[in-house]
């Protein structure tokens, strides 16, 4: 149903809507909110915690407008009393409040700001005690754009709610089974909420269908991938063998283990479509060029696919160093018409072996004739459609992508479904363990002195800031900004700038020079954040770290450590929460990868944590539902039993193939 079928809904707010990426009544319908106002309890002022959000009933006693109505900050003032504790609401650029409020008893809404023992409320909204009607109950509150309010879209949500099916695609006999509750009511609870329990109850209702959907998906791209061999490979386990000893290092146990069941894929009946799932430094890499040594020994050619022109580069260089006997092509998007040309050329003639590079290996007018081995590296940075875009140049080509994203276990088969997993979980015993610190501010030129001894010594350091241009308020440092502050605080140190809106070529060009010691520090975004090795670089230093998430630290902490030399990480605070002093204490405490993810997870909750880009596009939607990872469980298990069972399934493939619109190119044909 289209939106200007609603009520009050006309071109113009249609266009709103659609920005926020609502196309339609059901994509209002599952427009979540993203919070709650939980108006059903009042609160004591002086009990409340800075940051606190709260209602409370108080007197008004006095009200005092801004003493200079020309000034830029316009402030109104409140003086207040709650059973006799005095205290003073404060209302910035609001000044039509000093008219709108008088004297007398009021309900006030909003966080609560603690300096020196006395307590403030700030910008808070508030109507009369005694006219009571909208501070009450459970109140959804929605991500907005433009000129829409909260207001508008509840009533919008709410008319949507009215003219919508919304029916599950669960067969009965299965939602009767486990007990499932209305899928259409979790719809208004989740909306209009009648308790928090409800909230929770709806959202694992909802949840449980959507990974129903998902899990069916993934069952059908599986079903579909298990393709009978087609190309045959004759390399032999002792070729392999002498293969891994060009590494200079002997092989862990869990690289020795993935090796094992490449090779046992590759000599299988079926083509292989695998996933290596490691930690940072845990030596994925090189069981990658095991892989591409099978195939290439065997006669085929391969194919290694980056996310980005600096690891492509990076890659091309490895692949040079450990194949010296076989020719090495390279193709990315800053390449010249010329050079592309010639490439594709030579590819299309059988005259390149290995070859690596960007998303520009998937163009249509790429022909690799004997492609047989597919390397996908950072795999989240690819969806299933790209990976199958590439394996499909090679007709039967066996897949090999690899992830340094951790994800907890209990959730790995969910997001990698169509993929058959191994997880290596140890490191090579050369590398020593990262020490990382969180630096209070009054310590923060003591580490600068720290980093230029560093430096002298011959180390190198990676500044890592989450902004690449000032920000108006002034909050955040952008990258541009620190590079200039820190190049005048350490003179003597060579500093290099990095960030997103950089060209290809250019970060190449800037990441060369720190790799070949040109620069001695990098001051970065989180560009560097995935694959970039410098192993001279002992030290990572990451501003407003409370700003990232704890995957994303760990990724960002990955980039030193990869030498034999100690290493350190430096987390600076720009705001210290206690959720966010909760978190960097998690990631002081362990560099294990697999236990931060779950700890990720337990603090933010399935919903958030599958909102990432871990999950691509997936399930974006319902990334602010929180939900147990039980939820997950039994929707694999309902998937199980309604694929199992003698059910009809159409409904469930024709609303994969709407909802998943990557993988309608994949196999659901």
């Amino acid at each position: 149903m289209q939106l200007s079928a609603l009520k009050n809904i006309g071109e113009k707010r249609e266009k709103e809507f659609m920005a926020l990426g609502v196309k339609s009544a059901e994509d209002l319908a599952r427009y979540f909110p993203r919070a709650y106002l939980d108006l059903t309890s009042r609160s004591l002022l002086k009990d409340a915690y800075h940051n606190d959000v709260v209602l409370i009933a108080a007197q008004v006693n006095r009200v005092q407008g801004s003493p200079n109505p020309k000034a830029r900050l316009k402030i109104v003032r409140a003086f207040c009393e709650q059973d006799g504790y005095p205290f003073t609401i404060v209302w910035f650029n609001q000044p039509y409040v000093a008219n709108k409020l008088k004297t007398g008893e009021y309900l006030f809404y909003g966080r609560v700001r603690n300096e020196f023992g006395q307590r403030t409320l700030i910008n808070p909204t508030f109507e009369p005690l005694d006219k009571n009607e909208h501070l009450k109950g459970i109140i959804p509150v929605y991500s907005l754009k433009g000129k829409l309010t909260q207001k508008v879209v509840r009533k919008a949500v709410q008319e949507a709610l009215q003219k919508v099916n919304i029916d599950s695609l669960i067969p009965y006999p299965l939602q009767k089974k486990y007990g499932l509750p209305s899928l259409a009511r979790a719809y208004y609870e989740i909306h209009s909420p009648s308790s928090s329990y409800n909230i929770d109850k709806a959202a694992e209702r909802i949840a449980i269908e959507e990974y129903f959907l998902l899990i069916s998906a993934f069952k059908m791209i599986k079903g579909g991938k298990e393709d009978a061999r087609l190309k045959k490979y004759s390399v032999t386990a002792r070729e392999v063998k002498a293969f891994s000893e060009r590494f200079g290092f002997e092989f862990t146990d869990g690289q020795k283990r993935a090796v094992n069941e490449i090779y046992e894929n590759l000599h299988s009946p079926t083509k292989m479509n695998r996933l290596i799932q490691g930690d940072v430094g845990s030596g994925k890499t090189a069981v990658a060029l095991c892989g591409i040594f099978m195939a290439v020994k065997s006669g085929y050619t391969a194919a290694y696919l980056s996310p980005t022109e600096v690891l492509a580069e990076q890659n091309y260089r490895i692949l040079q160093k450990y194949f010296p006997d076989y020719r090495i092509g390279y193709l990315a998007g800053a390449m010249s018409a010329k050079e592309k040309r010639l490439m594709k050329e030579a590819l299309k003639a059988g005259e390149v072996d290995i070859l690596c590079g960007t998303h520009a290996i998937l163009q249509g007018d790429v022909e690799i004739p004997s492609l047989a081995f597919v390397v996908c590296d950072e795999q989240h940075r690819f969806g299933v459609a790209q990976r199958n875009a590439l394996s499909e140049k090679g007709e039967g080509a066996d897949v090999l992508v690899m992830s340094a994203t951790p994800i907890p276990r209990t959730l790995s088969l969910i997001v990698y479904g169509d993929l058959d997993i191994t997880t290596i979980t140890d490191k090579p015993k050369a590398r020593q363990e990262i020490s990382t610190s969180i630096i209070p501010e009054s310590r923060y030129e003591d580490m600068l002195d720290y980093v230029e001894r560093e430096v002298r010594s011959g180390k190198q350091a990676y500044f890592v800031c989450s902004k690449i241009e000032d920000d108006e308020e002034g909050e955040l440092m952008s990258v541009k900004e620190l590079y200039d502050e820190l190049s005048g605080r350490l003179p003597t140190v060579r500093f290099g700038l990095l960030h997103g809106k950089m060209k290809e070529k250019e970060k190449a060009e800037v990441m060369a020079a720190f790799k070949n010691r040109e620069t001695d520090c990098l001051v970065s975004t989180t560009v560097i954040e995935v694959g970039v090795d410098v192993p001279n670089a002992t030290i990572m230093i990451i501003y407003n770290a409370e700003r990232f998430g704890l995957s994303q630290l760990h990724q960002l902490r990955g980039r030193v450590g990869r030498g034999s030399e100690k290493s350190y990480c430096f987390l600076l605070m720009g705001a210290e929460t206690e959720s966010a002093k909760e978190r960097l204490l998690t990631l002081k405490g362990t560099t294990d990868g697999f236990k931060i993810a779950e700890k990720d997870l337990e603090m933010r909750g399935s919903g958030d944590f599958f909102g990432t880009r871990q999950s691509g596009k997936m399930l974006t939607d319902i990334k602010n539902l929180r939900y147990s990872t039980e939820v997950i469980f039994l929707a694999k298990r309902l998937t199980d039993e309604a694929f199992e069972g003698q059910f009809d399934l159409d409904e469930v493939r024709d609303a994969a193939i709407r909802k998943y619109d990557a993988l309608k190119d994949v196999v659901l044909n």
